[in-house]
């Protein structure tokens, strides 16, 4: 272990697409006809790149997609629409997870959240193959398929968790087989996928199922957070993640690609702690968490979907607390937390990634080129009650020519802290526009002078980082 990184900018270049851009989550449907939702989900694809967004409940009661009336089944899409048009209007389109039981056709009362939606099998799975038949030509009919065939269809939510579906493995497969029938008959472009797991389960089963029975599956979809594996009877998982310097997720994501058997696989929810009240979501650890763990997912998967972009949020009730430990990257007065800023940062890299030498126990470093432009992203990560501290850190680029400029961004404790910033203003309640201007402000990334030293073809960096820290180096030749 060293305090020295060393790159050669004329080396080898790695491929490094945005894969982290293609998806972002969100709460259920029926925030989505919201208008500040809407206006959030904007800057999020301006601002961060994102492609598509996923969210619960589409099929669920208060969306009125299937209701029965004088005991006649009524389908009205017309809420769905109204999502997918603002969705199309902003260069966006749906992950489409199809979830949960219109209660007119479960086989049960059993429910989930505050907006109670159904997690049971259908009574009837023809019924409920009609349903998404139906839903799915109507929007190939209103759309076009050259633009539907561009959205994913990911059928229902966790089915190997009792909180998200009652039935059994072997009836969430049958779930699957009809909705796939289903969707395919309406055309064969369309994308279907599953299993839609928590913590990476049911893949080699789930292919195994699709194989033996010759049902479609276009890609792997699964989930998985850092706090899914602690507390399992004897995996010293903290322990051996200190021990190896790595985010939790990483092998996982490597696991998962194997289990693939070579589909593309997309993590369609992921985040810093899987629970909905947790302050790490808002500091700044959870920029760096959210940045490394990104890096080492590169060559893995074709979607890491962060769970979720907004506070806008309601599965157990909506706080109005504006910094409240939610899973968003921005509040619900959409003031950007330090975790929108790491996005901000990974979505101005390039797609060239250089190989970079050397090793520490808690910094790590990775430069990437885009054109005139080299940057350089360092983290200085480490668990919760874990040991890290600041660091003095050299980076050495070789073979480059004298710099124009260099400057650095970062995000710590002193630099997009927009949490602290709250808590400094007495942690009130609520805020009114002008509390909302301020922590806007001092959620902007600043662009610092960086000194460096030019030598023989080399430029030298000399970068402090204190715990926790993420930083990104611009030097434009």
């Amino acid at each position: 272990m060293s305090n020295i990184f060393i790159c050669d900018v004329t080396g080898n270049a790695e491929p490094f697409p945005h894969f982290w851009e293609h998806t972002v989550g969100s709460c259920h449907a029926t925030m989505a006809l919201r208008a500040d939702w809407q206006q959030q989900l904007t800057r999020c694809h301006k601002e961060l790149g994102f492609q598509h967004v996923r969210f619960h409940g589409l099929l669920s009661d208060d969306m009125g997609t299937l209701m029965m009336e004088m005991d006649q089944l009524v389908y009205s899409f017309f809420n769905a629409d109204q999502i997918c048009d603002f969705l199309l209007s902003i260069g966006m389109k749906p992950f489409m997870e199809l979830s949960f039981m219109p209660s007119t056709l479960s086989s049960g009362n059993e429910i989930v959240f505050h907006y109670k939606g159904n997690i049971t099998p259908p009574r009837d799975y023809g019924a409920w193959a009609t349903l998404i038949n139906k839903l799915v030509q109507h929007w190939v009919e209103r759309y076009g398929i050259e633009k539907v065939s561009e959205w994913f269809f990911e059928i229902w939510n966790e089915p190997n968790l009792r909180d998200f579906w009652s039935g059994t493995q072997q009836d969430y497969f049958n779930l699957y087989q009809h909705s796939a029938k289903a969707i395919k008959d309406v055309n064969a472009l369309l994308k279907v996928g599953g299993p839609a797991t928590a913590d990476n389960a049911w893949i080699p089963e789930f292919t195994d199922f699709c194989e033996k029975n010759n049902v479609p599956y276009d890609f792997i979809s699964t989930h998985h957070y850092p706090t899914d594996s602690f507390g399992k009877p004897g995996d010293d998982t903290i322990a051996q993640l200190a021990a190896s310097k790595r985010s939790a997720l990483r092998d996982e994501v490597i696991e998962t690609k194997k289990q693939a058997k070579g589909k593309p696989v997309y993590y369609t929810e992921w985040s810093t702690s899987s629970n909905p009240f947790d302050d790490l979501h808002d500091e700044p650890y959870a920029a760096a968490f959210i940045t490394k763990t990104i890096m080492e997912a590169r060559g893995q998967v074709q979607g890491y979907s962060y769970w979720t972009f907004s506070d806008i949020f309601e599965e157990n009730y909506f706080s109005s607390v504006p910094f409240h430990g939610g899973f968003g990257l921005l509040n619900i007065y959409g003031v950007p937390k330090p975790a929108y800023r790491a996005y901000e940062l990974l979505h101005r890299l390039g797609n060239d990634l250089l190989q970079v030498d050397g090793e520490h126990e808690t910094v790590d470093v990775w430069v990437v080129a885009n054109k005139n432009i080299i940057n350089v992203l360092l983290t200085n990560w480490a668990l919760p009650q874990h040991p890290v501290k600041t660091e003095k850190i050299t980076i050495q680029l070789n073979n480059i020519t004298a710099p124009k400029k260099v400057f650095i961004e970062r995000i710590d404790d002193a630099h997009a802290n927009t949490r602290q910033a709250w808590i400094d203003m007495g942690s009130p309640d609520s805020l009114i526009p002008a509390q909302v201007t301020t922590l806007e402000a001092i959620s902007t990334l600043v662009k610092e002078p960086l000194l460096f030293k030019f030598e023989n073809n080399s430029v030298i960096l000399e970068v402090e980082m204190i715990p926790q820290a993420t930083a990104l180096i611009t030097i434009e030749m």
